[in-house]
């Protein structure tokens, strides 16, 4: 996850998705004229198409919208089994190019030469049909995240904010867009493209929120999903309200190593211990919330520490700009900068997918929970947001993952995941029961394939996605020594 925070069919979620019109069987698969894409010259080897697809599945012949694709072919046809889709996360994140940085990542060989590796735009996003909520740059500048609340009338007060971008979003020129803007239908959207590549089954590689699309795909098109692979798992709800105060309990699990590297290296002036290097956290958070400086709040801070806590490379930058916010200097990591395409997507998908509590009391109440238990984000994660307020139409129910499939699963998860705490994903794989085997590693950060430092996780996922054996049970990776 990024800053990146119904009216029910009468069927269930499965049973609705595969009798949908234009998501059948028989459904006749398009021709797709692969070309160069428009970042030829940094991604020289990658191809792009375009295919049109159902606004609405439940009118397949109505208004269509364009979804962008991208593919990095096989060079060995010999070796290839099918096609592996991809999705680097969000929702509201790109994912075109996603093909090519899992190749320069390190993906392996013998996966790039078993799968056309596969990439896409999700409906509302980059160069699909792209969703705006016409936000303004101070809303931007705000970000996806409430600011830090410390008081009821903190909560209360940016009830305000949060209706007037909702308000925003469901008056836009794409509010005809928003409650068709959501997880099940960007999981239509991949099969439609499986179908349009004439493949009887896809493959599935995906990160972070793409480990819930994954989920939800896999779900409704249960016998079209070949060997899934889903990296950094939220809870069987995906973002939902519990999710996002969930992100207060991963920053706990994941500063602890911050504050040992930080105590570990005096020359940032930190502290010498873990408990002095906590102590200066909220001594930061306090000093910016009362006086800004170099364009970092009180919130700003506290968040620029956690997307920072994503990988250990970038534990070195936290510090850094921790020590120069110290002493007043400019810092050499800048404010978030403007997204209002990433923001105005998440909005839509996440508010889209799920009822949200839609009183100011209950996020109050929330708010005072979260702050004792997890002080450092939990005034943030559990406060009131543009879903509070999103419009009541819904056109399905959400899905509901559960055991029903083939056992054809694996999850990848690291201990210490700041945005997809591994107290999620242990509720996913309850859900996944028989479906799936998680792999979990002794190591922190966000993303566990193929970049990540764990050869035991690594080899399993590249096990799987080559030979379809997964580890016989769930898989407990030991931390690699330090090289």
């Amino acid at each position: 996850m990024h800053r990146t925070l119904s009216l029910a069919l009468a069927a269930t979620a499965v049973a609705a998705a595969t009798a949908m019109p234009g998501v059948s069987e028989a459904a006749t698969p398009d021709t797709v004229r692969w070309g160069p894409c428009s970042e030829k010259a940094a991604l020289p080897r990658l191809e792009c198409s375009t295919l049109e697809v159902p606004l609405d599945y439940r009118d397949p012949d109505g208004r269509q919208i364009e979804i962008a694709i991208s593919r990095l072919a096989s060079k060995e046809p010999s070796q290839r089994r099918g096609v592996l889709l991809t999705n680097p996360g969000g929702p509201g994140i790109a994912g075109l190019g996603y093909p090519a940085v899992l190749a320069g990542s390190g993906l392996p060989q013998e996966v790039l030469d078993s799968y056309d590796v596969i990439g896409f735009d999700p409906r509302g996003v980059g160069r699909s049909t792209p969703v705006t909520c016409d936000l303004t740059p101070e809303q931007q500048a705000r970000g996806n995240v409430a600011p830090y609340a410390h008081t009821a009338a903190d909560v209360a007060r940016e009830a305000g904010n949060a209706r007037i971008v909702a308000e925003q979003c469901a008056t836009s020129r794409t509010a005809w867009m928003l409650p068709y803007t959501t997880t099940a239908n960007i999981a239509r959207d991949m099969d439609r493209i499986r179908a349009a590549l004439g493949e009887p089954t896809l493959s599935y590689l995906g990160a972070s929120y793409g480990s819930y699309l994954g989920a939800v795909y896999t779900t409704m098109f249960p016998k079209r999903s070949d060997r899934v692979v889903l990296d950094s798992n939220p809870g069987p709800g995906g973002y939902d309200v519990t999710a996002m105060r969930l992100l207060a309990r991963g920053m706990e699990d994941r500063f602890p190593d911050f504050a040992a590297f930080a105590a570990a290296h005096p020359e940032y002036g930190l502290g010498t211990t873990p408990e002095q290097v906590r102590a200066k956290f909220f001594d930061l958070a306090k000093r910016l919330e009362a006086k800004p400086v170099h364009g970092f709040d009180g919130t700003s801070f506290r968040w620029m520490t956690f997307e920072g806590l994503y990988s250990d490379a970038g534990m070195p930058l936290v510090a850094k700009t921790w020590q120069a916010l110290d002493t007043n200097q400019p810092p050499p990591s800048p404010p978030f900068p403007n997204m209002e395409s990433l923001m105005s997507a998440r909005f839509s998908v996440i508010c889209g997918d799920d009822r949200w509590p839609e009183t100011v009391r209950e996020y109050q109440r929330n708010v005072a929970v979260d702050r004792l238990k997890y002080p450092m984000l939990g005034g943030s994660t559990a406060s009131i947001g543009p879903c509070a307020f999103w419009p009541d139409k819904r056109v399905e129910s959400p899905v509901r993952i559960g055991d029903r499939g083939p056992s054809n699963v694996l999850m990848a998860q690291n201990e210490r995941d700041p945005g997809t705490p591994l107290a999620g994903a242990q509720k996913l794989r309850r859900a996944f029961g028989k479906r799936a085997t998680m792999v979990t590693a002794d190591q922190g950060g966000h993303g566990v394939y193929p970049s990540g430092p764990n050869a035991c996780a690594n080899d399993a996922v590249t096990a799987f996605l080559t030979t379809g054996q997964r580890p016989p049970q769930d898989l407990a990776c030991a931390a690699e020594p330090s090289k």
